[in-house]
């Protein structure tokens, strides 16, 4: 469902439920099962639905090149940028190289969510641009 209003692929829309439920200070379960309720027509809790709203809004708004060089308050050192995106780079391809398995796939959405928060980012793709923009900038 988040995946239809953002519109996102499905590894955006988990961070995205993920973002929205720490925000409202709930179990991812409890708020993807609240959505699917409201899409049939159960009221969702005023709190959750202004998280959700905002978690969409924000995958909306991050669209490459929407936020175009903004930075986050404190960027991480190079060091570290440098390990997390060799280390998200690493895991997409053990996916690639095995698409049903379940380990790669947890490994690989784990430090997807890693270089998000890392970079101040709300999808996958931008903090990748906003990662390699950072190693660029400290040559």
């Amino acid at each position: 469902m988040v995946m239809a209003l953002a519109p996102c692929g499905a590894r955006e829309a988990r961070f995205a439920l993920a973002a929205a439920a720490e925000r409202a200070r709930v179990p991812v379960a409890d708020l993807a099962a609240a959505v699917v309720a409201g899409s049939l027509g159960d009221p969702v809790p005023a709190r959750w639905d202004r998280a959700l709203r905002r978690a969409v809004e924000a995958l909306r708004s991050a669209r490459p090149g929407a936020e175009g060089d903004r930075g986050v308050g404190l960027l991480p050192s190079r060091t570290r940028t440098e390990d997390v995106l060799a280390r998200f780079r690493a895991a997409r391809e053990r996916l690639a190289g095995a698409p049903g398995d379940a380990v790669a796939r947890g490994a690989m959405d784990d430090m997807a969510y890693t270089l998000c928060v890392l970079m101040g980012r709300s999808t996958v793709h931008e903090a990748v641009l906003a990662a390699e923009r950072h190693l660029a900038a400290a040559h």
